[in-house]
This record gives C-alpha cells, sequence and structure tokens, in this order.
C-alpha cells in the first residue's frame, strides 16, 4: 500500500499535521517523511538545519521546550513506539495564544507534525519511544528554556492513565526547575 504525502491545517496558524509517504511491501516499509521540494509544493518553507533523536522510556515527560531566541521551528515524528505530543502556541499576537493541542504520535502510523516557530513543544512517552527531530534552526544550549509540564495557567491535559498515573512519571532535573507560565510572561510577555 502507498501513501503520499498529506498536510493538515489544525487550529493552531502554523502547526500542521503531517501524513508522510509510506510505501508498504512484503519486506516491510519505505517512508519518506520530509522532501522540501513536496513541502515547498504545499506552501511550506522548511530548511533543514539539524536532525536529532531522542530515546525515552515509558512514562518520561519531556516538558514544554523552546528557544528563547532563535527558535527552533521543527518537524517531530515518533519513528518507534508512542508519545501523546503536545504544542503550545506562546505567540502573543496569535489568535490562539495559550492554545494547547495534544497528538498521539505512533511509530507504526508515520504521523508527524510541524511545529512552528513561537510554540512550546513536549511529549509524554506512552511506549518507549525513538522521536526525530527534523529542525530549520540549530539548537543553541545558552537559549533553551521550558514550562513545567503541569502548569496550572496552560492546563494540559496529559494522558497518565495510560502510563499508570503521575507516580509512575521519569521527570529530568532540568524539567523539575522549570518557570511557570505566568513566570515566563513576566519576563518575556510572550513571543
Amino acid at each position: 500500500m502507498i501513501q503520499k504525502f498529506e498536510f493538515k491545517e489544525t487550529e493552531i496558524l502554523g502547526l500542521i499535521q503531517v501524513t508522510p509517504f509510506n510505501a508498504d511491501d512484503i519486506r516491510g516499509c519505505f517512508t519518506k517523511d520530509y522532501s522540501k521540494e513536496i513541502f515547498e509544493e504545499n506552501g511550506i518553507k522548511h530548511d533543514l538545519a539539524e536532525v536529532f533523536y531522542t530515546t525515552s522510556y515509558k512514562g518520561v515527560i519531556r516538558a514544554l521546550h523552546f528557544q528563547r531566541v532563535k527558535q527552533q521551528p521543527k518537524l517531530v515524528r515518533c519513528i518507534h513506539g508512542h508519545v501523546y505530543d503536545v504544542v503550545v502556541d506562546l505567540r502573543k499576537d496569535s489568535p490562539t495564544f495559550k492554545k494547547w493541542l495534544g497528538f498521539d504520535l505512533v511509530g507504526d502510523l508515520h504521523n508527524e507534525i510541524l511545529v512552528p516557530a513561537g510554540c512550546a513543544h513536549g511529549y509524554l512517552v506512552l511506549e518507549e519511544s525513538i522521536v526525530s527531530y527534523k529542525c530549520a534552526e540549530k539548537f543553541y544550549g545558552e537559549y533553551d528554556d521550558g514550562i513545567m509540564w503541569n502548569d496550572i495557567d496552560l492546563a494540559v491535559e496529559w494522558p497518565l492513565d495510560k502510563i499508570g498515573g503521575e507516580e509512575k512519571l521519569i521527570v529530568a532535573d532540568k524539567d523539575k526547575n522549570l518557570q511557570t507560565f505566568k513566570q515566563f510572561m513576566d519576563t518575556y510577555g510572550g513571543f
């Protein structure tokens, strides 16, 4: 079976659900999850600056990260496993400012999302997973920042029941010490 690229706009401007090219046969499958030419034919500019992967155990939560400067638009795909991926619009002039959307990214489905600059991004790992990031800006550690995964103002509804509850969460020290949305607004006022 062959699935061609499909692009679906979401409520958040610039946040696009992408179904990549995928061909299955008796050997397995072939997936093309990015093509500069096909993206541009569909009105999407996403020039790659770097690509990286994370490997995570079930129960890991990677909080709502962003770069304060030189923001990273990113094409995110779970290439193995299953994650619940969340994007929060932090662009103060956006009609969907402070809105969050969640997506099930599943390795076997090959689905992905294109996260625009000005948005925070994080995910909860529902099965041991490998996640691919194809970024249009490189990572700068000095600008790395984020908002707590359980911020009360954003009120993201994480499916914690799928990992056995909050007591099963695996949270890195880095993510335990992130700011609240209120602190982000007091310091930066949005993007």
